[in-house]
């Protein structure tokens, strides 16, 4: 299932704009998760937060930070927890750094843009 959420959120950083939200991903990487089931929507947490901690271990950037909550700004506070968990500073602070969610979903889109770095992590 990781893989799938993984090989979704690459191709969405190499050919989409803006974001995608929870419902979407459930759907197109057909996941077959029930989000108003709160231990399944739990589950797509845990699995955006393994598959973070994977790709920033390898020195990626976090896939995640292109999935959203429907109808939300930006990312809700778990994601910023999450970033806190990786060393990128305080969650509070992050939230509150307007350019820090730009930064990084620029970032990852750049990445997996890039040919060479697709071709060699995808």
């Amino acid at each position: 299932m990781i893989g799938r959420v993984r090989s979704h959120l690459i191709r969405f950083a190499r050919t989409q704009v803006g974001t995608t939200s929870y419902l979407n991903l459930v759907q197109e990487a057909e996941l077959g998760l029930n989000l108003d089931i709160s231990h399944e929507k739990a589950r797509l947490n845990e699995l955006l937060a393994e598959l973070s901690e994977q790709e920033h271990a390898a020195g990626r950037p976090i896939l995640s930070c292109l999935v959203k909550v429907e109808g939300s700004k930006g990312q809700g506070d778990n994601f910023y927890k999450l970033c806190e968990r990786l060393g990128l500073g305080e969650w509070r602070t992050l939230k509150q750094q307007e350019d820090f969610l730009k930064t990084m979903r620029r970032e990852c889109r750049t990445f997996w843009q890039d040919s060479v770095n697709y071709e060699k992590f995808a």
